[in-house]
């Protein structure tokens, strides 16, 4: 019976249908379709399954006797088998390739939507920034336009004469300083607002910099809003250095170059202005414009301490009350209004209150600094001679105190003290103070307030004359007869020799010349006297070719010279 299925199976490629009776264990069944699944030759044996109309059924089948057919198409289907298996193989090298690719490249895609998503999500934080901006901007334009519709300020400038300088007053967070500060300006500016249009500059958007700003009728608001990160240069610097230099390009390129003033006047947040200083600064345009190694037109002395100025009101009461009369110079002008009315040119950078020209910002804008770093060897300009252990001591303790050993930051304003910005330019400055600082909180630090700034005396000759700068002739002013008009001073002026410098000019009658051989003898002599100390790049404040000039015991003037400072003069040793 064994033999008949195998007959049937092996034909079954040959017949559409046929039937195949199986018999085992008893049990019968008619099939179609009979499906061989394994067939090994060397056994004889095969497994057979067959498709019934009961469903499928299947057996195994073991024989003695194979046909030939059989026997070939059993090895055939051997190979064919173990080929597939190879192919299997091959397949399933290839597919796990496949899908190690694709998932690399998912994982590609993948980081690559995450950096867009990031990208995008960096835009959308910039563009809101930006946003925020605009509208903070936006919000300032419609304040301003406001507020110049309400003064009518073109109105204002363009039927009064040309101003002679625009004055604006740096700001930033002190809302009780800057109202004290514009009340002093408007009480003398009013008279010359045409002359003096007024603005105010805020740094920030501290509100009640801004309410008291916008609270005054006369003037105009600027609003300077950074949004650019500070990266300092060096660890510890001070911040606010740097978002005041960015303060002051801006508000000077907004005056000189939007609002096209030929001259500005600068002046901070904690300052209070004498009665003359408007005509003070329109004298002083005059030398700045006929002069152009003037490089600006300051307010300020640096020794302009009472007890190193001639104070004119005590003068001019102790004449006129005590003595029944007032002594009268040569011009027929009271001595104390004419000494209050001395100028001086100074190689020193004095600020606090200055005024410069378009063409001079023409020249510092596009080089202005953020910060100015002030280093070790601006320190120490013009001493390689004398770096001895004690001078390089005092050096270390200064740089400690002030900041770090390496690296110094300081304000802006010692930029331009540096030569190579003023590059043999001078300044004009007052014996008398047309300003006084009152802040001793800012971003200085109150430095240098209780022992300079508080003690500054400022002219309010209003109470007995007022100087009559229309009438003066500042000429002696000019670089080619300044040289000689300061000579003649010093050269007038008594020797003082040896040690004991402040007692035995207490005992001479008449201004003193007091030699010095470098800075730290200048240092120990200024010290004696009580006047700033500091040096800048190889210049000490308010020098004129190395000469300090301050009152002692008014009217007495000292002159402290330098090692040069005879020969800079056109002075033969004396």
């Amino acid at each position: 019976m064994a033999m008949k299925t195998l007959a049937k199976v092996l034909d079954w490629e040959e017949r559409d249908s046929w039937d195949l009776e199986v018999e085992r264990r008893g049990v019968s069944s008619l099939g179609r379709r009979p499906l061989l699944l394994a067939v090994d030759p060397q056994l004889r044996s095969g497994l057979v399954i067959v498709e019934g109309s009961r469903g499928l059924g299947g057996f195994v089948f073991k024989s003695e006797a194979f046909d030939p057919p059989f026997s070939s198409w059993a090895k055939s289907m051997a190979r064919w088998s173990c080929d597939y298996r190879y192919l299997l193989l091959v397949a399933a090298v290839a597919f796990i390739y496949i899908q190690v690719e694709a998932e690399n490249h998912c994982t590609s895609q993948m980081r690559s939507l995450i950096d867009q998503i990031s990208m995008q999500q960096g835009r959308i934080v910039a563009l809101e920034e930006e946003r925020k901006r605009q509208d903070q901007e936006c919000g300032q334009l419609k304040s301003l336009v406001q507020d110049l519709e309400r003064k009518g300020l073109k109105k204002l400038i363009g039927e009064a004469q040309v101003p002679v300088a625009a004055v604006v007053v740096m700001a930033c967070n002190r809302a009780d300083y800057l109202e004290r500060t514009i009340k002093s300006i408007l009480k003398y500016q009013k008279s010359v607002a045409s002359k003096y249009p007024l603005f105010v500059s805020q740094d920030g958007s501290n509100p009640d910099v801004r309410k008291q700003a916008l609270s005054y009728d006369q003037l105009t608001y600027m609003q300077h809003l950074d949004f650019e990160p500070v990266h300092p240069e060096n660890p510890g610097e001070i911040v606010a250095y740097y978002k005041i230099a960015r303060h002051y390009k801006w508000a000077l390129d907004q005056l000189f170059y939007k609002h096209n003033f030929y001259r500005v006047i600068i002046l901070e947040d904690d300052m209070e202005i004498s009665p003359d200083f408007f005509d003070y600064f329109e004298a002083g345009a005059t030398l700045l414009d006929r002069d152009k190694s003037i490089m600006a037109i300051s307010s300020w002395n640096d020794n302009g301490q009472k007890q190193f100025v001639h104070d004119p009101c005590k003068l001019f009461w102790f004449r006129v009350v005590l003595m029944g009369g007032c002594d009268i110079d040569r011009l027929g002008v009271p001595i104390g209004v004419a000494m209050v009315a001395i100028l001086y040119r100074s190689d020193f950078f004095p600020g606090l209150g200055w005024m410069l020209s378009k063409s001079t910002w023409d020249e510092l804008s596009p080089k202005w600094p953020k910060a100015y770093p002030f280093k070790l060897v601006h320190l120490i300009s013009g001493q390689a001679n004398r770096l001895d252990i004690s001078y390089l001591y005092l050096i270390f303790q200064s740089i400690m105190f002030e900041l770090f050993l390496d690296n110094i930051r300081t304000y802006w304003d010692d930029w331009l003290r540096l030569k190579e910005n003023h590059r043999g330019r001078q300044f004009i400055r007052p014996e008398v103070c047309r300003t006084y600082n009152f802040g001793e909180q800012g971003s200085s630090l109150g430095q240098f307030f209780k022992q300079y700034l508080e003690t500054i005396k400022l002219n309010d000759v209003q109470a007995c004359h007022m100087v009559d700068w229309k009438s003066k002739d500042l000429s002696y002013l000019m670089e080619d007869k300044y040289v000689k008009h300061f000579a003649d001073m010093v050269k007038k002026a008594k020797p003082v020799l040896g040690t004991d410098a402040v007692l035995k000019t207490h005992n001479i009658d008449g201004d003193v010349r007091i030699q010095y051989n470098d800075q730290s003898h200048f240092e120990s002599i200024a010290r004696q006297f009580g006047i700033f100390e500091e040096w800048k790049d190889g210049v000490p404040r308010a020098a004129y070719k190395g000469v300090v000039v301050f009152r002692y015991q008014s009217p007495r003037r000292v002159f402290l010279v330098g090692p040069d400072s005879l020969e800079q003069l056109g002075i033969a040793q004396l």
